[in-house]
């Protein structure tokens, strides 16, 4: 057993065993042990192939080499002793082939077997669930026999409906909701794999085993892909409430985001600048973890149905002023317009906005269609419900600008060596790239000289977990760097981690912005977000608000 650092914010553990089997027993065992622990800053386990990734609050530990020590006794202690309670194995329904399996007459001409033949080595085996990821629910699965080892397919498709069966290399797996994927869909399944009003919101968990049964068309009943969300909202919504005219490019409620659901496959999303939330809600008179917009590039245009106190921070649009409390009346339209700095605003209102809570929190994760309304952006002509008021004057509050002095062009994000950084070189560290339009909430694409001289077959690792700040390297070498809804699991070699501190400045590149690297040790980036965190408490108040698995 191996501990190593993954960034500044996490801890794996990392677990050899002669078999696949024997690996997620001791990986399933460590994880519950050091969940039984209850250690002090830690937000997240997350069990993988071979090891364990621990998730931990920098501002909440003693020291690096306090929580080190803690993962190393509760690990230890699961070494010395059985795992007390085994996976459970579950049958999942498949309906083979037709417009359900599209690529399976293919798949069959690539092997040389007959449908019942392939049909029959698809469903004899007992999966082992090595991992969850990709998407909530989605479980890597074991024990494909090697007759079925196909390659993705050369073109990913842009949406593989949700129950999709399908095979990549060696691992085969159910899609738990529509999305883009690169698989061979040999079926469809009507289990669902993932409910965000369960306890455990996913089915399967790493250590459990799957088998697939064959049904008939017509024992498919219609897959549903995990929505656990009402109809989008309406417009008599009661009490205060703001309308959305014109929703903008990408305009979604986020809050503080979703810690402790990682083992689920569900990252944390929130704010991708969570900084910038937290002073938007301080200067409205909220709690720094209510829910608000977060607005991209092109703001909404809203009217507002009751007095409301509101306030923008981040990017700046010339439809608010930034980093202060504006009054508005009832009946007053907000047209926020294009961003004139940075890449995401955040328009706090007094009270909060008032949504339904998924998993604890009201984040909107569009991927998985869960959180804000209806899991996805705003649409116009919906009526967001808003939180009493007890503002009256917005006077009161006090006047800042709080984030835009951190807001640097070309910048500089210092980052901590990751796994395969070595295999790049050091030319990393001297190259310079620009950020693409292609970006999102599920991380920043830049381009650029792409980067070589990596690890053969990128794409094709063992999968392990990433976090928000993780930088990736695809099969065209341009890296990716994470944002709040990247996935919980990745299989790209990784380069490196920016550092806490730096995520806010990396959440509001716009693009066609200059990216340059600096290298930086844990002992660094924790100082870095102390300063920050320390700096934002004399100047604003911020009083970090509370997280808790």
């Amino acid at each position: 057993m191996t501990i190593v650092g993954v960034g500044d914010r996490a801890l794996a553990v990392l677990v050899a065993a002669e078999t696949a089997e024997a690996a997620t027993a001791r990986v399933r065992g460590i994880a519950a042990a050091i969940d039984t622990a209850t250690i002090a800053g830690v937000v997240d386990i997350v069990p993988s192939p071979d090891r364990v990734t621990v998730v931990y609050d920098p501002l909440r530990i003693a020291s690096v080499a306090t929580i080190r020590e803690a993962v190393a006794a509760a690990a230890a202690a699961a070494n010395e002793t059985p795992v007390a309670q085994q996976g459970v194995c579950h049958e999942i329904p498949v309906c083979y082939g037709g417009d359900r399996g599209p690529d399976l007459e293919e798949v069959c001409l690539t092997h040389g077997l007959s449908r019942p033949t392939l049909v029959a080595l698809h469903t004899e085996p007992e999966y082992l669930v090595q991992a969850i990821g990709f998407l909530p629910g989605f479980g890597y699965l074991a024990g494909l026999d090697p007759r079925l080892v196909t390659p993705r397919r050369g073109t990913p498709r842009l949406r593989v409906p949700a129950g999709s069966v399908g095979i990549g290399g060696p691992q085969t797996g159910v899609y738990p909701f529509a999305s883009p994927g690169g698989w061979n869909i040999l079926g469809m399944s009507p289990a669902r794999l993932f409910d965000a009003t369960r306890v455990r919101p996913s089915l399967l968990e790493v250590g459990d085993r799957v088998r697939f049964v064959e049904i008939t068309p017509d024992e498919l009943l219609e897959p549903r892909g995990g929505e656990a969300q009402p109809p989008r909202q309406s417009a008599d919504v009661p009490g205060r409430s703001l309308t959305v005219l014109k929703p903008g490019l990408f305009t979604t409620i986020q809050d503080l985001g979703r810690p402790g659901y990682r083992a689920s496959g569900v990252p944390l999303s929130g704010a991708a600048d969570a900084v910038s939330l937290r002073l938007a809600n301080l200067l409205v008179g909220n709690r720094e973890d209510a829910a608000a917009l977060e607005v991209t590039l092109l703001g909404p245009d809203i009217r507002f149905e009751a007095a409301a106190v509101v306030a923008v921070t981040g990017g700046e649009f010339p439809g608010l002023p930034s980093g202060r409390p504006l009054l508005v009346s009832a009946g007053d339209v907000v047209r926020m317009g294009h961003a004139v700095r940075g890449c995401r605003g955040y328009l706090a209102i007094n009270g909060g906005i008032r949504v339904d809570r998924v998993l604890g929190s009201s984040s909107t994760f569009t991927a998985a269609r869960f959180g804000g309304i209806n899991g996805q952006p705003l649409a116009a002509g919906d009526r967001v419900p808003l939180g009493p008021s007890d503002v009256v004057d917005a006077t009161a509050l006090g006047q800042a600008s709080p984030v835009a002095d951190g807001l640097v062009r070309p910048a500089t994000l210092r980052m901590i060596p990751g796994e395969q950084s070595a295999d790049y070189g050091e030319a990393i560290w001297s190259m310079t790239h620009r950020t693409s339009s292609r970006s999102d909430r599920m991380g920043v694409r830049l381009e650029g000289e792409p980067l070589g001289g990596g690890l053969e077959g990128a794409g094709s690792m063992r999968s392990v977990a990433v976090l928000p700040g993780t930088v990736q390297v695809p099969p065209d070498g341009q890296p990716i760097v994470l944002l709040a809804d990247a996935q919980t699991i990745g299989g790209y070699p990784v380069i490196g981690h920016v550092i806490a501190a730096d995520l806010p400045v990396a959440a509001q590149l716009r693009p066609g912005d200059l990216v340059c690297w600096r290298q930086a040790t844990i002992e660094e980036a924790h100082q870095a977000l102390r300063d920050r965190e320390a700096a934002a408490s004399v100047r604003f108040g911020l009083t970090r608000p509370g997280e808790r698995r």
